[in-house]
């Protein structure tokens, strides 16, 4: 099973590209994961927060493959404990699909992405950076990872 995050944003600051190879690094090879880094969209105040989603959620799509199983990660979606994320990973594990992550820019994702999605997840009821969100992710993607091979990195 390949793990992709499809992340709006790019030019990140050094700390953040730093935090998240460093969890990168940690992964077993069976479990490949791969970043593809979306160009946001121009702010300009000659576009609207639809017109953005709206051209952002072009480029989603183009790095997405129909054989992925899809979670778009925002606000409204379901919060799982780290403990949910293992029993799940572990499933999807098991059935041998690619699973991709989406996140969203600055004002989120289009609403069609998070209507094609399998899941929606939120990391938080709180509100991250999204170059944070990415950080978050990949530490509970190896939190999770930690607990189904009974690694001792994950304290209960």
């Amino acid at each position: 099973m390949k793990i992709h995050i499809i992340a709006v944003g790019n030019k990140l600051p050094n700390w953040i590209n730093d935090a998240f190879n460093e969890y990168i690094k940690r992964f077993p090879q069976e479990i490949g994961i791969h970043l593809t880094e979306i160009k946001p969209e121009k702010r300009t105040s000659s576009k609207s927060t639809e017109q953005i989603h709206k051209l952002e959620s072009q480029r989603i799509k183009s790095a997405l493959s129909t054989r992925y199983r899809i979670i778009a990660l925002d606000e409204t979606g379901k919060q799982w404990t780290t403990s949910q994320l293992a029993e799940t990973l572990k499933k999807w594990m098991q059935t041998g699909h690619d699973t991709a992550f989406v996140i969203g820019g600055a004002d989120g994702l289009h609403e069609s992405i998070k209507q094609s999605a399998d899941t929606i997840l939120s990391l938080s009821k709180l509100t991250f950076p999204h170059g944070l969100a990415r950080v978050i992710l990949i530490e509970q993607l190896y939190r999770a990872l930690s607990i189904i091979k009974n690694h001792p990195y994950h304290r209960i």
